[in-house]
Protein backbone atom coordinates (compact mmCIF):
# COMPACT_ATOMS: atom_id res chain seq x y z
CA UNK A 1 0.00 0.00 0.00
CA UNK A 2 2.05 2.99 -1.04
CA UNK A 3 1.14 6.52 -2.76
CA UNK A 4 3.43 8.30 -5.20
CA UNK A 5 4.87 11.85 -5.49
CA UNK A 6 6.53 14.15 -7.60
CA UNK A 7 7.36 17.44 -7.74
CA UNK A 8 7.07 18.52 -11.78
CA UNK A 9 8.41 21.75 -10.96
CA UNK A 10 8.73 24.38 -7.65
CA UNK A 11 9.82 27.72 -7.55
CA UNK A 12 8.23 31.16 -8.39
CA UNK A 13 8.45 30.34 -12.19
CA UNK A 14 5.94 27.51 -11.39
CA UNK A 15 4.85 25.00 -9.22
CA UNK A 16 2.94 21.71 -9.93
CA UNK A 17 2.72 18.51 -8.09
CA UNK A 18 1.72 15.08 -8.31
CA UNK A 19 -0.01 12.78 -6.01
CA UNK A 20 -1.42 9.50 -6.58
CA UNK A 21 -1.75 5.61 -5.85
CA UNK A 22 -2.15 3.03 -9.13
CA UNK A 23 -5.35 4.18 -10.28
CA UNK A 24 -5.63 7.61 -10.13
CA UNK A 25 -3.94 11.02 -9.49
CA UNK A 26 -4.35 14.45 -8.11
CA UNK A 27 -2.32 17.81 -9.32
CA UNK A 28 -1.94 20.63 -6.79
CA UNK A 29 -1.27 23.99 -8.87
CA UNK A 30 -0.97 24.03 -11.68
CA UNK A 31 1.44 26.87 -12.58
CA UNK A 32 3.64 25.24 -15.74
CA UNK A 33 2.33 24.97 -18.93
CA UNK A 34 0.05 22.23 -20.09
CA UNK A 35 2.68 21.06 -22.45
CA UNK A 36 5.49 21.25 -19.86
CA UNK A 37 3.15 18.61 -17.71
CA UNK A 38 3.00 16.57 -19.73
CA UNK A 39 6.36 16.93 -21.06
CA UNK A 40 7.78 16.33 -17.46
CA UNK A 41 5.09 13.43 -16.75
CA UNK A 42 5.97 11.15 -19.56
CA UNK A 43 9.54 11.30 -18.56
CA UNK A 44 8.94 9.66 -15.51
CA UNK A 45 6.83 7.39 -16.72
CA UNK A 46 3.66 9.15 -15.30
CA UNK A 47 -0.20 9.42 -17.45
CA UNK A 48 -2.73 12.27 -17.83
CA UNK A 49 -5.04 9.62 -17.96
CA UNK A 50 -4.44 9.00 -14.26
CA UNK A 51 -4.98 12.58 -13.00
CA UNK A 52 -8.81 13.31 -11.76
CA UNK A 53 -8.45 16.23 -10.56
CA UNK A 54 -6.59 19.89 -10.39
CA UNK A 55 -6.62 21.55 -6.82
CA UNK A 56 -5.40 24.97 -6.42
CA UNK A 57 -3.92 26.43 -3.42
CA UNK A 58 -4.07 30.57 -4.55
CA UNK A 59 -4.54 32.80 -7.80
CA UNK A 60 -0.74 33.83 -8.16
CA UNK A 61 0.20 33.18 -11.84
CA UNK A 62 3.22 30.46 -10.80
CA UNK A 63 0.29 28.15 -9.32
CA UNK A 64 -2.11 28.51 -11.66
CA UNK A 65 -0.37 29.32 -14.96
CA UNK A 66 -1.27 26.09 -16.56
CA UNK A 67 -4.94 25.43 -15.35
CA UNK A 68 -7.00 26.79 -17.90
CA UNK A 69 -5.67 24.71 -20.97
CA UNK A 70 -5.15 21.31 -18.74
CA UNK A 71 -8.39 21.88 -17.61
CA UNK A 72 -10.10 22.19 -21.06
CA UNK A 73 -7.85 19.45 -22.50
CA UNK A 74 -8.63 16.46 -20.20
CA UNK A 75 -11.72 17.67 -18.73
CA UNK A 76 -10.89 18.10 -15.20
CA UNK A 77 -12.63 19.61 -12.30
CA UNK A 78 -10.68 22.31 -10.82
CA UNK A 79 -11.27 22.66 -7.24
CA UNK A 80 -10.46 26.30 -6.35
CA UNK A 81 -12.58 29.17 -3.86
CA UNK A 82 -14.50 31.45 -5.37
CA UNK A 83 -12.56 34.35 -4.60
CA UNK A 84 -9.22 32.74 -5.51
CA UNK A 85 -11.43 31.71 -9.46
CA UNK A 86 -12.04 35.69 -9.14
CA UNK A 87 -9.08 37.32 -8.07
CA UNK A 88 -7.16 34.50 -10.88
CA UNK A 89 -8.90 35.81 -13.87
CA UNK A 90 -9.44 32.43 -14.88
CA UNK A 91 -11.90 31.38 -17.60
CA UNK A 92 -12.68 27.87 -16.91
CA UNK A 93 -15.60 26.08 -17.83
CA UNK A 94 -18.51 26.57 -15.37
CA UNK A 95 -19.50 22.97 -14.98
CA UNK A 96 -15.71 22.10 -14.25
CA UNK A 97 -15.12 24.45 -11.49
CA UNK A 98 -15.96 23.34 -7.99
CA UNK A 99 -15.63 25.30 -4.76
CA UNK A 100 -14.26 23.25 -1.44
CA UNK A 101 -14.14 24.03 2.43
CA UNK A 102 -11.60 24.17 4.71
CA UNK A 103 -11.85 20.71 6.68
CA UNK A 104 -13.91 19.39 4.60
CA UNK A 105 -12.54 16.20 2.55
CA UNK A 106 -13.07 15.73 -1.11
CA UNK A 107 -13.15 12.27 -2.27
CA UNK A 108 -11.40 11.71 -5.21
CA UNK A 109 -11.41 7.94 -6.87
CA UNK A 110 -9.85 6.18 -2.97
CA UNK A 111 -8.06 9.79 -2.86
CA UNK A 112 -9.19 12.05 0.21
CA UNK A 113 -8.07 15.45 0.02
CA UNK A 114 -8.44 17.72 2.76
CA UNK A 115 -8.06 22.07 2.76
CA UNK A 116 -6.82 23.85 5.41
CA UNK A 117 -6.23 27.60 5.65
CA UNK A 118 -2.43 29.46 5.08
CA UNK A 119 -0.97 32.39 5.93
CA UNK A 120 0.09 34.12 1.86
CA UNK A 121 -0.93 37.03 0.67
CA UNK A 122 -3.87 35.88 -1.81
CA UNK A 123 -7.14 36.21 -1.63
CA UNK A 124 -8.16 32.91 0.31
CA UNK A 125 -4.97 30.67 0.43
CA UNK A 126 -4.94 26.95 1.24
CA UNK A 127 -2.34 23.97 2.16
CA UNK A 128 -3.56 20.75 0.98
CA UNK A 129 -2.96 17.05 2.60
CA UNK A 130 -3.88 14.21 -0.17
CA UNK A 131 -4.64 10.75 1.83
CA UNK A 132 -5.04 7.52 0.47
CA UNK A 133 -4.04 3.61 1.53
CA UNK A 134 -3.22 4.57 5.12
CA UNK A 135 -0.91 7.17 3.91
CA UNK A 136 -1.19 11.29 4.14
CA UNK A 137 0.92 13.70 1.72
CA UNK A 138 1.38 17.54 3.15
CA UNK A 139 1.94 20.31 0.55
CA UNK A 140 2.79 23.44 2.60
CA UNK A 141 4.45 25.87 0.45
CA UNK A 142 3.59 30.13 0.05
CA UNK A 143 3.48 29.91 3.60
CA UNK A 144 4.18 33.50 5.13
CA UNK A 145 4.25 32.21 9.06
CA UNK A 146 4.39 28.60 10.11
CA UNK A 147 0.81 28.68 11.97
CA UNK A 148 -1.02 26.07 13.99
CA UNK A 149 -2.64 24.66 10.85
CA UNK A 150 0.38 24.04 9.42
CA UNK A 151 2.06 22.83 12.53
CA UNK A 152 -0.64 20.38 13.17
CA UNK A 153 -0.83 19.06 9.87
CA UNK A 154 2.72 18.54 9.57
CA UNK A 155 2.67 16.12 12.83
CA UNK A 156 0.40 13.83 10.59
CA UNK A 157 2.48 13.38 7.09
CA UNK A 158 4.38 10.40 6.02
CA UNK A 159 5.91 12.77 3.23
CA UNK A 160 5.58 16.91 2.61
CA UNK A 161 6.47 19.46 0.22
CA UNK A 162 7.97 21.99 2.75
CA UNK A 163 8.55 25.46 1.48
CA UNK A 164 12.26 26.31 2.27
CA UNK A 165 11.89 29.54 0.39
CA UNK A 166 14.77 31.83 1.14
CA UNK A 167 18.10 32.03 3.32
CA UNK A 168 18.10 35.03 5.49
CA UNK A 169 21.62 36.14 4.97
CA UNK A 170 21.47 35.91 1.33
CA UNK A 171 18.25 37.55 1.28
CA UNK A 172 19.43 40.58 3.93
CA UNK A 173 22.31 40.90 1.40
CA UNK A 174 20.58 40.53 -1.87
CA UNK A 175 19.36 42.87 -4.80
CA UNK A 176 15.68 42.78 -4.31
CA UNK A 177 14.39 46.00 -3.34
CA UNK A 178 13.15 46.86 0.71
CA UNK A 179 9.55 46.48 -0.38
CA UNK A 180 10.23 43.02 -1.76
CA UNK A 181 12.62 41.58 1.11
CA UNK A 182 9.82 42.75 3.74
CA UNK A 183 6.97 41.67 1.75
CA UNK A 184 9.06 37.74 1.55
CA UNK A 185 10.15 37.57 5.16
CA UNK A 186 7.04 40.05 6.39
CA UNK A 187 4.74 37.08 7.77
CA UNK A 188 2.75 37.29 4.97
CA UNK A 189 5.10 35.78 2.11
CA UNK A 190 7.36 32.77 2.42
CA UNK A 191 9.13 30.92 5.22
CA UNK A 192 12.74 31.14 5.36
CA UNK A 193 15.31 27.94 5.40
CA UNK A 194 15.22 28.38 9.39
CA UNK A 195 11.99 28.56 9.55
CA UNK A 196 11.32 25.68 7.71
CA UNK A 197 13.70 23.85 9.28
CA UNK A 198 12.32 24.54 12.91
CA UNK A 199 9.07 22.85 11.48
CA UNK A 200 11.03 19.90 10.73
CA UNK A 201 12.83 19.46 13.81
CA UNK A 202 10.34 20.51 16.38
CA UNK A 203 7.05 18.42 14.86
CA UNK A 204 8.60 15.81 12.40
CA UNK A 205 6.38 12.58 12.65
CA UNK A 206 8.71 9.68 13.41
CA UNK A 207 7.47 8.02 10.31
CA UNK A 208 7.92 11.08 7.88
CA UNK A 209 9.90 9.14 5.38
CA UNK A 210 10.90 11.95 2.67
CA UNK A 211 10.77 15.31 2.66
CA UNK A 212 10.56 17.38 -0.38
CA UNK A 213 11.95 21.26 0.42
CA UNK A 214 10.03 23.61 -1.67
CA UNK A 215 9.77 26.89 -3.68
CA UNK A 216 13.25 27.79 -3.19
CA UNK A 217 14.08 31.40 -4.33
CA UNK A 218 16.44 31.92 -7.41
CA UNK A 219 18.15 34.02 -5.99
CA UNK A 220 18.20 34.28 -2.28
CA UNK A 221 18.94 30.61 -1.64
CA UNK A 222 21.11 27.75 -2.93
CA UNK A 223 20.26 24.23 -3.18
CA UNK A 224 23.40 22.91 -1.91
CA UNK A 225 23.22 24.90 1.01
CA UNK A 226 19.65 23.74 1.73
CA UNK A 227 20.29 20.22 1.32
CA UNK A 228 23.08 20.25 3.34
CA UNK A 229 21.30 21.84 6.69
CA UNK A 230 18.46 19.53 6.29
CA UNK A 231 20.85 16.20 6.21
CA UNK A 232 22.15 17.28 9.31
CA UNK A 233 18.98 17.12 11.27
CA UNK A 234 17.29 14.28 9.02
CA UNK A 235 17.18 11.63 11.17
CA UNK A 236 16.04 8.79 8.95
CA UNK A 237 13.65 10.91 6.43
CA UNK A 238 14.86 11.67 2.76
CA UNK A 239 15.99 15.15 2.39
CA UNK A 240 15.26 15.92 -1.59
CA UNK A 241 15.34 19.65 -3.11
CA UNK A 242 12.88 20.11 -5.64
CA UNK A 243 13.79 21.87 -8.70
CA UNK A 244 12.70 24.78 -10.09
CA UNK A 245 14.04 23.91 -13.73
CA UNK A 246 12.95 20.22 -13.89
CA UNK A 247 10.87 17.24 -12.33
CA UNK A 248 12.21 15.38 -9.50
CA UNK A 249 12.15 11.61 -9.54
CA UNK A 250 8.91 9.89 -8.41
CA UNK A 251 9.19 8.70 -4.76
CA UNK A 252 7.17 5.63 -3.43
CA UNK A 253 5.85 6.43 -0.20
CA UNK A 254 4.11 3.55 2.12
CA UNK A 255 3.02 3.44 5.43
Amino acid sequence: MSLFITSLNSGSNGNCYYIGNDNEAVLVDAGISCRETEKRMSRLGLTMSKVKAIFISHEHIDHIRGVTVLAKKYQLPVYITPDTLAHGGLTINAQQVISFTPYEPVQIGSLSVTAFPKIHDASEPHSFIVAGNEIKIGVFTDIGAPCEHVIRHFQQCHAAFLEANYDEEMLDKGRYPYYLKNRIRGGQGHLSNKQALEIFTTYRPAFMSHLLLSHLSKDNNSPALVQELFDQHANGTRIIVASRFEETAVFNIMA
